[in-house]
């Protein structure tokens, strides 16, 4: 019996291992995702090389070259030139810039106001729940082509169309976000703690910013990828109809509205293959990485 016990006393014990934190344990997955790190890094890629544009190349995005017309790709031109003798190249890395300049100011006004009327509304529930989502159908039942081009005849002129653009569609694309947020906050406020909060006295606003926003920053975060994705999309196909980003200033949806003419649709491919391209890849990436990210936060998800 001594001898046994001897032995058991020198068994070595294993440390107890860590148990990771939700954030931990989806930022593994994520990593883990092959297709959706790709995405990230190609999107990244894409961001960093549109805004280094001006350290990239010196050709002047704006300067019509009538003697360079239409040019085919060359050593000069690597993409081209464009009916008016502007480089694509050129304008394929400015116009990057603007659409996800207009991408990422769509979605943070879109996440920002959407999560802030969604939170009231499923806090508070009641009459102010009641008149926050009637108004919220009312902003997605709005013809949003409709209001764009009326709100570009009255501002044309006066104030920069760029920012026309971002507002009008941040103002009309917020309604999703707040129906989801409102979703997640009234099963959220249901839970013991919230309950415990409230019996404590702490206010409404310190409840929704420290207890239950950061339960459904998961769900926000997913969302935001999804929108990104659907703000380069609106503000393209905007720009392609003339809706949308001034002519004048380079953008992949300006520089699709070439392909309307049939002579550039069918034989000079090198003027809208390249921003085609371009945003069918950046769109493939960012649903890519919001699916990667919503496999990452689901712990019920094996993939």
């Amino acid at each position: 019996m001594q001898i046994a016990t001897q032995k058991d006393t020198n068994i070595i014990k294993a440390p107890p291992q860590k148990s990771l934190s939700p954030w931990a344990m989806a930022r593994k997955k994520f990593v883990k995702n092959r297709l959706a790190m790709i995405s990230l890094i190609f999107l990244v890629i894409v961001a960093i090389i549109s805004f280094l544009a001006p350290f990239i190349t010196t050709a002047d995005i704006t300067k019509v070259n009538i003697g360079q017309m239409s040019l085919e790709p060359s050593g000069d031109h690597w993409l081209g030139t464009d009916k008016a003798g502007r480089d694509v190249f050129t304008r394929l890395l400015y116009g990057g810039r603007i659409s996800l300049l207009v991408g990422m100011s769509c979605t943070l006004f879109v996440i920002v106001l959407g999560t802030m009327i969604g939170s009231i509304a499923g806090y508070f529930g009641g009459t102010v729940d009641s008149l926050l989502m009637r108004f919220t159908d009312f902003i997605l039942n709005f013809p949003f082509l409709v209001f764009v081009i009326v709100i570009n005849a009255i501002l044309f002129g006066r104030v920069s169309g760029l920012w026309v653009l971002i507002g009008v569609i941040s103002l009309l694309s917020w309604g999703g976000i707040a129906r989801i947020v409102r979703s997640k906050i009234l099963a959220e406020k249901e839970n013991e703690y919230i309950i415990a909060a409230i019996s404590i006295g702490c206010s409404p606003t310190k409840i929704i910013v420290k207890h239950l926003l950061p339960n459904v920053l998961s769900t926000i975060i997913v969302q935001a990828t999804i929108t990104f994705a659907t703000m380069i999309v609106a503000e393209s196909g905007l720009s392609f109809l003339g809706f949308g980003v001034p002519q004048e200033v380079p953008s992949w949806g300006n520089m699709l509205s070439s392909a309307i003419e049939p002579d550039v649709m069918q034989f000079k491919l090198w003027i809208w293959v390249p921003p085609a391209i371009i945003i069918t890849i950046t769109i493939l990436s960012i649903n890519f990485i919001g699916e990667g990210l919503k496999d990452a936060f689901n712990p019920k998800s094996r993939r």
